[in-house]
């Protein structure tokens, strides 16, 4: 399909545990449209934020193929997929990841001037005060509230303007208004940018808000609803 940005050909992930191989994933077929809102869904340890892992190469399947705009990432060795991802992903975590010294500015710009943009601090001014932080652009994470860090973190992931967003439980850590404030700025993100979104939640009103809904149980897809439904 033209217009698939990720696509799953039964794809696995065995870790190796303790007590020995632990199957994580398994027989995991999907395609994701661009500019589609996917919702994954389910049970705790079914497996979510490890499918969102592999569909950014963040782990590397074990099995079958797992391929994003037209690379295969199964294919890319780790200094490869750090460049795919730094040029074309943005990454949303439950916790933060901002660098304590760092400025908000500072954290949202150096992973721009990695990636080679000129225009890093203006990019990412811009990217901050869109999130409603131009007011804090000096200020330090420790300096900031929860919401505020996240807010930083959704700046720093979107500023690359990257085809994919990923976002792991990105309100778990926030109470309900502010996750509700950063749910609503991270969709907005992704229709300014024309990203393609893909969420780890536990909210079914979160889930509800994505154009399709993907609900993974003991590591396998046991349902998808909404948009395939219809299809």
């Amino acid at each position: 399909m033209a217009d698939t940005v990720i696509s799953l050909r039964n794809a696995g992930l065995t870790l190796q545990g303790n007590a020995g191989p632990v199957e994580i994933l398994r027989d995991i077929t999907l395609d994701v449209r661009r500019g589609e809102t996917v919702g994954l869904v389910g049970p705790s340890g079914s497996g979510k934020s490890s499918l969102l892992m592999l569909m950014g190469g963040l782990e590397r399947a074990t099995g079958g193929h797992v391929g994003a705009l037209g690379e295969d990432l199964t294919a890319l060795n780790e200094d490869a997929l750090a460049r795919f991802r730094l040029g074309n992903m943005g990454v949303v975590f439950q916790s933060f990841h901002l660098i304590p010294t760092m400025t908000a500015l500072e954290n949202v710009a150096t992973p721009l001037e990695l990636a080679g943009h000129a225009d890093a601090f203006d990019r990412a001014a811009e990217e901050l005060r869109r999130v409603g932080l131009g007011p804090r652009l000096d200020h330090y994470p420790g300096q900031m509230s929860g919401g505020e860090q996240q807010r930083v973190a959704l700046a720093r992931a979107a500023a690359p303007r990257p085809a994919i967003l990923l976002a792991d439980e990105p309100t778990g850590n926030l109470d309900g208004a502010t996750g509700q404030a950063i749910m609503d700025l991270l969709f907005d993100l992704s229709r300014t940018h024309g990203a393609t979104l893909i969420l780890v939640t536990h909210a079914p009103d979160l889930a509800a808000r994505c154009d399709r809904v993907i609900r993974l149980a003991d590591g396998r897809i046991a349902g998808k609803d909404l948009a395939e439904a219809a299809e």
